[in-house]
């Protein structure tokens, strides 16, 4: 294939690149359509996801209890949110952008603000084919889901034998083993796994139960939401139990450990799952994790833009930590450009830049439309440089840096021995 050696023609490459370039997004909240419940989905569930809930009280100051809003049926919780954030004042922040790009890329009519249109369509949808339309609408070839083992409705699923789709791929969460292990043993008790005491004995019945789930799971990796204060080492029960129980399972299985660090749960526990906020998390963890353990392989992500530059070094310097993502907080904008243009400037094609932390199945669509947008609009800067060196990339080599760093760098990490 020829060399670009034309400004706007590479930008167009790019652009094109980017566009078609498959996506394995390697993080979400999602499920199978026959795990029911589980799985969200409809215009009802995008208007009442935390993102929104927070907006729409930081909107209605001192006008809305919050007791009031949760005695409200969920239809009657997305059409006061409708209402407010969508038509009483302009959806300009990303969450509500994100909702008018999901429906306008279902071709749907927003322009007309007719919120019982809008359900009258999703009504009409089968989930069954409904779910393979988002993910090619937003295209993806998998995602990774969240399985906790820990929460009996989601462990009920794989002890019901429900089936799975090719287009979900799990992942063993384990947040309340290592955050709250007393609730832990307490699960692992009701399935005969007697774990009680910070102490062998309950190390080796944790470790037992984690070997049964990967057995089940046959997960990509092992993932853990963490506080802002987890550090390692420590003389505490985060800092004993990822030592003598994750580390040992990662290992034995070479299954990845993902960290996402940085999320201070319920710092205003009226707002429920929108209640949470962030903190500073120490990168030192990170670091010493890394380098005591250089057989297993650490996935990362951090809440706090405050962390991002500090972490971005440490990855050049660790070839078993791989970061990932643009986490909640994170993920609006300027600060996935920001964070973009750092990891690859620093690290070139080994990160992956981004990942939905899907929770309601349509966020597949808007999460990656301005993705890629941002994407596109980074690497164009940075071939542009290059090319001004005499460096002039193909359009296949072009297509293969952007599968790397939308997918393909996760890939080639997790199936390393």
């Amino acid at each position: 294939m020829s060399k670009l050696t034309d400004p706007s023609a590479l930008a167009r490459a790019v652009e094109k690149a980017v566009a078609e370039c498959t996506i394995t997004d390697i993080h979400t909240h999602l499920f199978p359509p026959a795990h029911d419940e589980l799985l969200l989905w409809g215009v009802d569930e995008l208007l009442t996801y935390h993102y929104l809930v927070a907006e729409l009280f930081a909107t209605n100051v001192g006008r809305l209890a919050y007791e009031n809003f949760w005695h409200m049926s969920k239809s009657d919780q997305a059409a006061l949110i409708w209402k407010t954030l969508f038509v009483e004042h302009g959806p300009i922040s990303e969450s509500q952008r994100g909702v008018l790009t999901t429906l306008r890329r279902l071709g749907l009519d927003v322009g007309n603000r007719d919120l019982g249109r809008i359900r009258k369509w999703f009504a009409e949808q089968n989930i069954d084919s409904y779910l393979p339309k988002v993910f090619e609408l937003a295209g993806l070839d998998y995602a990774v889901m969240t399985n906790d083992p820990f929460v009996p409705i989601e462990a009920q699923q794989w002890d019901d034998c429900k089936p799975g789709v090719d287009l979900l791929r799990t992942a063993l969460r384990i947040d309340p083993l290592i955050v709250n292990w007393p609730k832990a043993c307490e699960v692992m008790s009701e399935c005969g796994f007697e774990a009680e005491n910070l102490d062998e004995a309950g190390y080796a019945e944790a470790r037992r139960f984690l070997d049964s789930w990967v057995a089940r799971l046959n997960p990509l990796y092992m993932a853990a939401s963490l506080p802002p204060d987890f550090h390692f080492p420590a003389a505490a029960t985060m800092a004993s139990v990822v030592e003598n129980v994750v580390i040992p399972t990662a290992r034995q299985h070479n299954l990845p450990m993902a960290m996402m660090i940085g999320v201070r749960k319920r710092i205003n526990p009226a707002l429920g799952d929108a209640g949470d906020g962030v903190g500073t998390g120490d990168v030192t963890a990170v670091q010493n994790l890394c380098m005591k353990y250089p057989d297993v392989k650490f996935l990362v992500t951090m809440l706090s833009r405050v962390n991002q530059h500090e972490l971005t070094v440490l990855a050049r310097k660790c070839p078993n930590l791989h970061l990932f993502g643009c986490w909640w907080f994170c993920n609006n904008p300027s600060i996935i450009d920001e964070m973009t243009r750092q990891r690859i400037e620093m690290l070139g094609t080994a990160v992956t830049l981004q990942h939905s932390d899907a929770r309601v199945l349509d966020q597949l669509i808007y999460k990656w439309a301005h993705t890629r947008k941002i994407v596109a609009n980074v690497l164009t800067d940075k071939y542009t440089d290059i090319l001004a060196t005499g460096w002039q990339p193909t359009e296949a080599e072009i297509a293969r840096d952007a599968r790397d760093l939308l997918g393909g760098s996760f890939e080639d990490f997790i199936a390393a021995e």
